[in-house]
Parts: C-alpha cells; structure tokens; sequence
C-alpha cells in the first residue's frame, strides 16, 4: 500500500514535517517494500489552497493513507473526498512513521486537527500577526 509522509527532507531518514500542506517534501512510501518515492510539494509555497494541491499531487500518485502531524479543514476535505485515510500526530522519521502506522500505533483521524493557514508563519514572513 502506498502511504504518503510529510517530510523536511526527500528520504526515509527525513524528519516528518507536522505541517501538510506546507511541508517541502511528500514521501511516497511502499509499505511493504519500503521503496520510496519523494516528490517535492510545490504547493508549500503556495498563498493559498496549499493543503488541496497537496492532496490532489498525493492522489495522483495513488497514495492510499496520509501520515502527518497535522491536517487542516481544506487539505481534510479534499483527501476525504479522494478516499486518502489520514493519520496524524506523526513525529520521527518517515521510516519510523510508516513503521507505527503499520504496528497500528498511529490512529485514523475524522476531523482537521488544526484551524486553516496552519504553517503560514514558518519564517517567510507571511501570516504573522493575522487571525
């Protein structure tokens, strides 16, 4: 099955990013094999509707589950209506965070776990200050 990551870095050894949509990398992952692929989110940078174009390059690529920390209302509809099962509240590596995902250590999400624009001030001077 594949299951998506998001991550700070393009391997398996890369730290989970808790933030989805704004996340540099998403890490496509066999989870029986452990083969990867890493695509960079081209989304990250977006203004807006980042979590949705995350969403929509993770279904393209046939990702069954997502494993993140955290999904806001956007990104958690748009991977609900592709039929993508979310798990947040991931931390470690992508390998760690698939491998709890397959112990059933990390639990199926059903609602956002975070307000919309989550991520916007990571130092790009964007979202600071605004509610």
């Amino acid at each position: 099955m594949k299951v998506c990551v998001s991550a700070v870095a393009s391997s398996l050894d890369a730290q989970v990013d808790p933030r989805f949509g704004r996340c540099p990398y998403l890490v496509i992952v066999d989870s029986e094999t452990m083969q990867f692929e890493a695509i960079p989110n081209v989304a990250s940078g977006a203004m807006g509707g980042a979590g949705i174009q995350a969403a929509q390059t993770i279904a393209s690529k046939g990702a069954k589950v997502l494993v993140t920390g955290n999904v806001g209302p956007n990104a958690f509809q748009a991977l609900s209506a592709a039929g993508i099962k979310i798990v947040t509240g991931a931390s470690g590596t992508v390998k760690e965070a698939v491998e709890k995902y397959k112990r059933a250590e990390l639990k199926e999400t059903d609602e956002p776990t975070v307000r919309g624009h989550f991520g916007m001030g990571m130092g790009r001077g964007r979202g600071r200050g605004q509610e």
